[in-house]
């Protein structure tokens, strides 16, 4: 029996630690109750939900780091990749130490040649210091490739979804449009600039929320299971249709034999929210951009 209390104290002290929050980790309740009929309301707390949820969007896809044509019907690419981007100090990214100016987001990137110059491709990414995991699938048309005077044009279709924030549900569906040129440099080792413009549009939507988890169970239920739904509250839904970011990019490719090198510079453009003070008054606010700089190494076959 004793042994049986030592593994179950084990296991309670595991399952305890795996719930400590990670530096990175977000905590979107620090935005405040947005329900107007509370006692503790923030009348601003919707915005401050909708501005992060823009800013987050463009961070998670900031990245590229392909030219528009693709690896051939038959080939494989294969790629490490690391984003470094910044979280500008304007807009609230509620992380569970002090937001930090820049964020690394290591990933790995698949991509597979089809018939009809078409390309599936996925990537994997981690936020650095965090639980949170991002996940990209993408399909792409090269309209246009590998004519000799004609630069190469492709539009590519995306997918991303960050997974592991607690209380958060967020996705960015994109539409990219690229054009680039591959310039041989002896043999078989090559040289493509490319640059483009993706259009993010962003979801968001959060769980109901506890903005007081302190209390005890008897305040939370009170002689009435209404009452547990008091300082409770979801944040306005942030809709796909009016929520577009607008990232311009530029990028250079390098492949020296099945060897590829890549770096990629972006800015995004993350629009404006507006919402109705303690006054009445309407505030419209401009959120900053973000940049980032994307590098990669990985094999072409």
């Amino acid at each position: 029996m004793r042994t049986f209390s030592r593994w179950l104290a084990l296991a309670a002290w595991a399952s305890g630690a795996s719930v400590v929050a990670a530096p990175n980790d977000l905590q979107i309740a620090r935005f405040g109750n947005p329900d107007p009929e509370a006692a503790n309301t923030v009348a601003s707390a919707n915005a401050d939900f909708q501005a992060f949820a823009r800013i987050m969007g463009a961070a998670i896809t900031s990245v590229n780091l392909m030219p528009p044509e693709t690896t051939g019907h038959s080939a494989w690419a294969i790629n490490a990749e690391l984003s470094v981007v910044s979280l500008p100090g304007g807009v609230h990214v509620p992380t569970q130490n002090e937001q930090p100016g820049t964020v690394l987001i290591p990933s790995f990137h698949a991509r597979k040649g089809l018939p009809f110059s078409l390309e599936l491709g996925g990537r994997v990414g981690w936020v650095e210091k965090s639980s949170q995991v991002v996940a990209t699938g993408e399909v792409k048309w090269a309209a246009n490739e590998g004519f000799t005077y004609l630069p190469d044009f492709g539009v590519r279709g995306h997918v991303t979804k960050l997974f592991g924030a607690r209380d958060l549900g967020l996705t960015v569906m994109g539409l990219d449009f690229g054009v680039g040129k591959q310039f041989p440099l002896g043999g078989m080792v090559t040289l493509t600039p490319y640059g483009g413009l993706d259009l993010g549009f962003v979801g968001a939507t959060s769980s109901r929320i506890d903005f007081n988890p302190d209390r005890s169970f008897d305040d939370s239920t009170n002689g009435s299971s209404r009452e547990a739904l008091v300082d409770t509250a979801e944040y306005r839904k942030v809709g796909f249709g009016s929520n577009i970011n607008q990232r311009i990019y530029g990028g250079v490719r390098f492949i020296g034999g099945v060897l590829q090198l890549g770096a990629e510079l972006s800015l995004t453009r993350t629009g404006s929210v507006s919402y109705v003070d303690d006054s009445g008054a309407t505030v419209d606010r401009g959120l900053p951009a973000v940049f980032a700089f994307n590098t990669t190494l990985g094999l072409d076959f």
